[in-house]
């Protein structure tokens, strides 16, 4: 009986030891949520203080393309991500900034994406850049986002350079007989419903001057 006793003692200290072992994993498994979800609250403030910093950068990247090409993009910012979009005579164009933070929520992840179709052409379609949730560095971070802007307005002009892109956008000034992109047309003319494209003012005044000789 000594010896059964003995082993019901040893039995009783294994279920015991199993019994702490459990309490301090499920003790574990509650700090680790409630530091998660703390964490997460964090990055819930953080995301309004994130988009004030790529917003105004999309928004004056949208209107400095409005002036300089004959498109209308599309910005349209969430809390997660912002999204520049718009469709050119070469592509389709959509160029997306966001921030995510990993499992654990302790480093936020800031990604770039930018898609062109048709891809008729190597370009950067993807980078990203880290931080820790409690060291993020807004002007590391403006510097970083810039830096991706001037590659995707590199990567567009790129497009105008690229024969496969412009293989049916070509067109040439009747006066001067040079050929050039549409888009790079100094002046152009309504003939017979047809679009006539100069390289300057001066090849269009000349044009002109020919038509009404020959009329």
């Amino acid at each position: 009986m000594a010896s059964s006793g003995k082993l019901m003692d040893r039995i009783d200290a294994e279920f015991a030891a199993a019994d702490q072992r459990a309490a301090k994993v499920k003790s574990q498994h509650i700090d680790e949520f409630e530091g998660r979800k703390q964490r997460l609250e964090k990055f819930g403030q953080l995301l309004e203080q994130l988009r004030e910093v790529w917003r105004p950068r999309l928004e004056a990247l949208a209107k400095k393309f409005g002036e300089r090409v004959n498109v209308q993009p599309h910005v349209e910012p969430g809390r997660r991500s912002a999204t520049f979009a718009f469709q050119s005579d070469l592509a389709r164009i959509d160029l997306r900034f966001a921030v995510a933070p990993d499992a654990d929520v302790r480093q936020l992840i800031f990604s770039y994406d930018l898609e062109i179709i048709p891809i008729l052409m190597k370009f950067d379609s993807h980078d990203e850049f880290e931080f820790p949730l409690d060291a993020v560095d807004a002007t590391a971070l403006g510097t970083w986002i810039d830096d991706r802007i001037v590659s995707f307005v590199k990567s567009y002009l790129a497009l105008h350079e690229n024969q496969y892109y412009l293989k049916d956008q070509m067109v040439e000034d009747p006066i001067a007989k040079v050929k050039f992109p549409k888009f790079a047309a100094g002046a152009t003319l309504e003939v017979k419903g047809k679009t006539v494209y100069f390289i300057d003012e001066a090849t269009r005044r000349e044009f002109e001057k020919q038509q009404a000789t020959r009329n």
